[in-house]
């Protein structure tokens, strides 16, 4: 199969992509059509890699007002009402929830996501249920599934074990939410428990870390030095820290040093941690996002993810992306020509990295022919216009598409 005419990743030209078997077999101008090939023209649309959703709680989407709404908006009204909501857990509940969730995420050019799941449940009911999703959907989307103790791993009755009994079952990375532990003692130990489990069984680690506007909230030291003295680097994510836009500069020139030793990785969620943070401000209110434009200049990988998805944290959410990276950019500051014309990367080859795809992702002779289209020329358009996904195609196979809707000015 012969899809021609596409700019590749904002190219200034025109290239074709071969596609033999699944994977790309040639990337070049003007390639010939072979006899009896199947030739699809492309039209001089956008061509990037398939975007990743690099954080997001698959088992808590779509529950929002069910039992009962989070009115103050915070952090941890959203987990007193998926406390409640949790009493309702059933398999089947679980799957078809997660399925439509997977559709809205397809639609929108997603082809791989990680999904965090509560493992704060004796039952396991929800990571059960995913790690059945995770293979029965491998061919349209690649989940990667995280242990999550959403009520602490030391504060919560037999916390501990949960999370070995989520890796035996076949969790792939470990999680941890150190500021939501009763004290910083346990915090620290949560940390140290979950990251020597995850060095153990060879898992990755993506740690809910310091979500809150405590400045005191320093968990972030703690999981860059374990990343580091274990040796697990960039098998280690760091998600939301939004403590650190209340940490003094002083502090976080010092911390800097640690984090790029530590090579880990970080994920930022523009939308919900705007929402969430900043609630027991009155003015100024702080923003909610990590220091993205920093940890970047300092080559630091960071990554956006959705987060929720009309669920106890976040009452709106789509399955877009555009609108995770449109609001990062503007809330982080960066909307300089460059920085919006390179921004997909946060929700692609960055987060690659994130979720360790290796040599699995990306538009390269050799790798899988999983790409996707946008109504654009370049992203700096294809942000700024909203320009829908036109074409999703894993493996060499078209998974979704969409006809761009036409409007008619009439004055």
């Amino acid at each position: 199969m012969l899809f021609r005419n596409a700019y590749i990743e904002n190219a200034k030209e025109l290239a074709d992509l071969r596609v033999e078997n699944g994977r790309f077999a040639a990337i070049a101008p003007s390639l010939a059509p072979q006899p009896g090939e199947e030739v699809i023209d492309l039209g001089g649309k956008l061509v990037l890699p398939p975007f990743i959703e690099s954080h997001v709680h698959l088992d808590t989407c779509l529950t929002a007002g069910d039992p009962v709404w989070n009115m103050s908006g915070t952090l941890f009204e959203g987990i007193e009402c998926w406390s409640k909501r949790k009493d309702k857990l059933s398999r089947q509940d679980v799957r078809e929830r997660v399925q439509r969730c997977v559709r809205l995420y397809a639609a929108n050019g997603v082809q791989f996501i990680r999904t965090h799941v509560d493992v704060t449940d004796p039952k396991l009911t929800a990571m059960r249920a995913l790690i059945e999703l995770r293979e029965e959907l491998r061919d349209v989307m690649e989940i990667q599934i995280v242990a999550f103790p959403q009520e602490g791993i030391l504060s919560y009755p037999n916390g501990k074990q949960l999370m070995i009994d989520a890796v035996n079952m076949g969790a792939d990375a470990v999680g941890a939410i150190p500021h939501f532990e009763f004290t910083r003692e346990y915090s620290v130990e949560s940390l140290n428990f979950a990251l020597e489990l995850a060095a153990k069984h060879d898992k990755l680690v993506d740690v809910h870390c310091d979500e809150i506007d405590d400045e005191a909230s320093r968990g972030l030291e703690t999981v860059a030095a374990r990343a580091l003295e274990l040796g697990l680097y960039d098998k280690v994510t760091a998600s939301h820290t939004t403590a650190m836009h209340s940490y003094n500069n002083a502090y976080v020139l010092r911390l800097m040093r640690l984090l790029k030793m530590s090579r880990i990785n970080f994920v930022a969620n523009p939308l919900v941690n705007t929402h969430l943070q900043g609630r027991m401000d009155t003015y100024p209110k702080r923003r909610g996002v990590t220091r993205v434009k920093e940890l970047t200049a300092e080559g630091i990988n960071v990554s956006f993810g959705h987060d929720d998805i009309f669920d106890p944290w976040y009452p709106m959410g789509n399955g877009s992306l555009r609108d995770v990276v449109f609001v990062g950019l503007n809330v982080c500051q960066m909307m300089g020509y460059e920085d919006i014309m390179n921004s997909y990367r946060f929700i692609s080859t960055n987060a690659a990295k994130t979720l360790h795809l290796c040599d699995r992702y990306g538009i390269a002779a050799g790798r899988p022919a999983n790409f996707i289209v946008l109504d654009a020329q370049n992203y700096y358009d294809a942000l700024n216009k909203n320009a829908p996904v036109l074409r999703s195609v894993r493996a060499g196979r078209t998974i979704a598409e969409t006809k761009p809707a036409q409007t008619e000015i009439r004055f």
